[in-house]
Order: C-alpha cells, then sequence, then structure tokens
C-alpha cells in the first residue's frame, strides 16, 4: 500500500508512493501523451528517494514541461 503523498505546487501533481516500492502520479497534464514521460520520471524519482519538493526540481518541472509545450 501507497505510505506517503505529495502535492506540489505545480500543474496540480499529486504523488503517492511507497518508497522504493511503486506509486502513482495524478496532475493538470494527465491525458496528454506529451507530458507522459515527465510524469513518468517525476514519479521514479519520488520512489528512489529524490526530493521532488525542493525548488530547483520544481523549477526543473516547469522548465521541461515549458519545453515540450513549446515544440508541440
Amino acid at each position: 500500500m501507497f505510505d506517503k503523498t505529495i502535492k506540489l505546487p505545480c500543474y496540480g501533481i499529486v504523488v503517492t508512493f511507497a518508497l522504493g516500492e511503486s506509486g502513482e502520479l495524478r496532475s493538470d497534464l494527465d491525458n496528454i501523451l506529451f507530458f507522459d514521460g515527465i510524469e513518468s520520471m517525476i514519479l521514479a524519482h519520488a520512489i528512489a528517494g529524490v526530493d521532488i519538493e525542493s525548488p530547483a526540481y520544481l523549477e526543473g518541472i516547469e522548465t521541461a514541461v515549458e519545453a515540450v509545450a513549446n515544440h508541440i
């Protein structure tokens, strides 16, 4: 069972997971194929123990989403 939930202040991202095991991610970007890779990477980082709430990480998410949006 998932034991941790993190709500990020960008794109409505909510990550629910068990550290080192599995999880799920919901966001305002759901169902937009072009953002699946970014969402998968965020979930993988959370499960691996990366601090996805750090200001630098959040800035990286915003930069990646903007870059993809500029190309579609």
